[in-house]
């Protein structure tokens, strides 16, 4: 974070000389320490933030991944009016501990086609599917397996 208040010093100004350079070495370190001691920021937890990219990018492929399954079952029972759609609210419980992991959750579930969750109170969902078959092993979505193991990694201190 140091270096990128430098380079944007150093950027704003249009040159660089040593005259800048030298004001741009005092004026990161100033933005660094209010940085560290005002917004709760931390070396180790940016070096967490980067161990965990190549995680957070391969959850990124798992929502993908299941929003395009989620499309062809949706685009199916919609063209294929053979069957009528089941709607149903499935409430279940999670052993996500921090409100964003199960906030990540609460989305990667309404960003799925078909379903939607429409109450989220501590540890317990409620989500609108459009058919019975999308409701199957909600409670024991993949999502919630990467955010579990996101959990693990973030609180150690």
């Amino acid at each position: 974070m140091y270096i990128l208040y430098f380079l944007l010093w150093v950027i704003f100004n249009g040159q660089f000389t040593a005259e800048i350079a030298v004001f741009g070495v005092f004026i990161a370190a100033a933005l660094f320490a209010f940085t560290c001691k005002f917004m709760d920021y931390s070396i180790k937890k940016e070096l967490m933030f980067y161990k965990k990219i190549p995680s957070e990018i391969s959850y990124i492929f798992l929502l993908i991944k299941e929003v395009v399954k989620a499309n062809i079952f949706v685009a199916k029972i919609i063209l294929t009016q053979e069957t009528e759609p089941e709607p149903m609210l499935v409430t279940f419980k999670s052993s996500l501990k921090t409100e964003a992991a199960r906030a990540f959750l609460a989305n990667a579930i309404t960003l799925t086609p078909g379903t939607i969750t429409v109450d989220l109170k501590e540890d317990e969902f409620t989500v609108h599917c459009l058919d019975r078959d999308l409701s199957e092993g909600i409670d024991e979505l993949e999502f919630q397996d990467r955010l579990l193991k996101f959990e693990e990694g973030g609180n150690k201190k």
